[in-house]
């Protein structure tokens, strides 16, 4: 990791800027993609799949069976661990089912508002290094919940040609109805323009690499909406004197496996701790099996000194990360300051990895900054909110007149006559 002692301000833009690709040459790369696909259908997605996953694919889709079979090929401690995930998760969900109440706005004047689910949702699932069945779970419980017609799930084939058992048996948990052994940019145009296979969806979810990002992205340009733009994954922990480094070095580490191309970010207050956090990275580098991933995005991340709790939260808020762990003394006091992040960890015993399993709430968050503006995925990103008015006789009576007044004040006389034609017939029943 590379070691920062107490930056100025002014560059921490280029200091806390994310490793990404050359834009405009991924999004050429990435529009080749998604342009074959629209016009070649299962026939791109086929040959994508043996150029970029080395696989040859005959039937894309997973067979009913297989889905309900998954169950019985997994160890009996994983099935029941992703039980227990299920169960977390899903409560958790559930409690953001809110039921909103009529308002009479004015006597005779009542709004009120309704969810209605996303017909068509397609969720993209991770394969390539690790099957990672969770971000089903994390994707297709909201989903399940929210009563998504159709749930059409893409991940890509393992070398064999098939999908991990664990996949497959959290896909049949929440309801998918469809599963397809595509991935990459390549999966992201199946599910927005279709293919023979593919049923074109209303809105894209979950996260990938910079590619999946990228073509999200873009398919967005054309009215199919996405969750949010869900890149590499990322962790800024901050640590004070009383953090064990052993914990920060596996926390950092949790998340550098994801991916090469993954950032983690230590904040401290002292040499002291960087040097013994350091220290634990290379002792717990050295038997970790994902070793080569995570040193190589050790290689794109930093170590930072500050002074101050006030100037760490300003360096955490202006980096908005995707995982923030505050480990340290009194973490509730830094917590409420904290304004810009996907998902905050509390303490010396609150590990990013618990939300990424099981602890309930969503791992699918904002990355690259994108904490500044989004939210992390939840049962609202897979609802509409359609809004609703009624009128008696009464209340037109009443608001009419202030509708008149400002359609006359906008010169858009259509809409002040479509009330007075309505009072002026009211006068006539008086």
């Amino acid at each position: 990791m590379r070691y920062i002692k107490q930056p100025p301000k002014a560059s921490w833009p280029d200091l806390l800027r994310r490793p990404t690709l050359d834009t405009a040459s991924l999004e050429a790369g990435v529009n080749a993609i998604l342009q074959a696909v629209q016009q070649q259908g299962d026939a791109a997605l086929k040959r994508y799949t043996l150029e970029f996953d080395k696989v040859a694919i005959d039937d894309l889709l997973v067979h009913p069976d297989a889905l309900a079979q998954a169950g019985s090929l997994l160890d009996a401690a994983l099935k029941s661990a992703i039980q227990t995930a299920y169960a977390n998760i899903r409560l958790f969900h559930e409690r953001q089912q809110l039921a909103e109440s009529p308002i009479e706005t004015m006597p005779g004047v009542i709004c009120w508002r309704k969810s209605v689910p996303i017909e068509k949702v397609g969720l993209y699932i991770p394969g390539g290094t690790a099957p990672l069945f969770s971000t089903v779970l994390m994707l297709g419980i909201p989903a399940q919940l929210a009563g998504c017609r159709e749930i059409v799930l893409c991940t890509p084939p393992q070398l064999d040609g098939h999908i991990h058992p664990a996949i497959l048996y959290a896909a049949q948990l929440v309801g998918v109805t469809r599963v397809v052994k595509a991935g990459g940019a390549q999966a992201i145009g199946a599910l927005a323009y279709g293919t023979e296979s593919v049923p074109a969806v209303y809105k894209i979810f979950g996260p990938g690499n910079q590619y999946v990002t990228a073509a999200k992205q873009i398919v967005s340009r054309d009215g199919v909406a996405i969750d949010m733009p869900a890149g590499p994954s990322e962790v800024l922990v901050c640590a004070d004197d009383s953090a064990n480094p052993a914990f920060v070095a596996a926390d950092l580490l949790s998340q550098a496996e994801h991916g090469a191309d993954s950032q983690v970010v230590l904040v401290a207050f002292s040499e002291i701790t960087v040097t013994a956090v350091q220290h634990a990275l290379d002792n717990q580098l050295a038997t970790l099996p994902r070793r080569d991933i995570a040193a190589k995005a050790l290689e794109n991340s930093l170590a930072i000194v500050v002074d101050t709790r006030e100037e760490a939260l300003d360096l955490i808020n202006a980096y908005a990360p995707e995982h923030l762990i505050l480990s340290m003394r009194q973490p509730e006091t830094m917590a409420e300051g904290v304004i810009n992040a996907g998902s905050v960890f509390l303490g010396h015993y609150t590990p990013e990895s618990v939300g990424d399993y099981a602890s309930g709430t969503n791992h699918t968050l904002p990355t690259n900054g994108y904490a500044r503006a989004f939210s992390g995925v939840s049962l609202d990103s897979f609802v509409k909110k359609i809004t609703f008015q009624q009128l008696s006789p009464a209340g037109l009576r009443l608001l009419g007149p202030t509708v008149e007044i400002l359609a006359e004040a906008e010169e858009l006389a259509a809409h002040g006559r479509a009330v007075a034609i309505r009072l002026a017939e009211l006068e006539k029943l008086r």
